[in-house]
């Protein structure tokens, strides 16, 4: 008979962990950056998150997937934009109040896209 396996803790890369969290890995802090991330201190984190990462997910700066969800559009439509930088929430604040021509178009684009997609879901 062969003897069972010890468990081995599941982990994952700063880069992984920061991305699943939402929010930017070169603003988290620096023991988080260099260390690696078990499942259940990700779970932890996710449940009870510690005052720097409430921070981050209030304050920003957020990533690309992020902040194309705030505004309300795809991540191509900021590339087209010319959003290639991560922002804050006051950017994306004054970006919405601003409601410039292409904002306004990626929107109306994203939102035929989403009709599409439950139009062919519906089938």
């Amino acid at each position: 008979m062969t003897s069972p396996k010890p468990k081995t803790t599941q982990t994952m890369k700063p880069e992984t962990a920061a991305k699943k969290l939402g929010v930017l890995l070169s603003a988290t802090p620096a023991e988080f950056q260099e260390g690696v991330v078990s499942r259940d201190e990700l779970n932890e984190l996710q449940s009870k998150p510690p005052a720097w990462l409430a921070d981050l997910r209030r304050n920003g700066p957020h990533p690309k997937q992020v902040v194309a969800a705030k505004l309300g559009v795809s991540i191509s439509g900021l590339i087209r934009g010319g959003i290639t930088e991560p922002l804050t929430t006051a950017e994306i604040d004054a970006l919405k109040a601003e409601n410039p021509a292409w904002l306004e178009r990626e929107r109306s684009i994203q939102a035929e896209a989403r009709k599409e997609a439950l139009r062919l879901k519906q089938r």
